[in-house]
């Protein structure tokens, strides 16, 4: 698992953490059961403040994919198939649409938009 944070990004630094873990869990390569390194050795590790880890990690837990136990590491949680809840769904839904939008905004056509998608599923388990 390697994470590449750009400083200079207009994504906070939490968010780009928090995203790549995401991605990582998408992919399989972070499973369930899986442990994150503890959030002092995360920072250390990749040079940033423990603060910016633990919001990815309280991200993370808030979105149901770890679970964080006191003085114990983030394990994963996230990533098993299983029924989904309405309300998941309603979330990415939610999620998904602004993005869409903007690329429909930027003229991209539908099947465009299908294309990029499908190969964005690729990437994925």
């Amino acid at each position: 698992m390697q994470i590449r944070l750009d400083p200079n990004s207009e994504l906070q630094l939490y968010k780009q953490l928090a995203n790549q873990l995401i991605e990582f869990i998408a992919k399989g390569e972070l499973k369930n059961g899986d442990t994150l390194p503890a959030v002092r050795a995360m920072a250390t590790d990749l040079g940033i403040n423990v603060s910016t880890v633990s919001k990815s990690y309280h991200e993370l837990e808030e979105k149901g994919l770890i679970e964080l136990k006191p003085k114990a590491k983030a394990v994963i949680i996230g990533g098993q198939k299983r029924e989904l809840e309405e309300t998941e769904v309603e979330k990415v839904e939610n999620a998904l649409k602004p993005i869409m939008a903007e690329a429909f905004a930027r003229g991209f056509e539908k099947e465009q938009i299908t294309s990029l998608f499908q190969r964005i599923l690729k990437q994925w388990k």
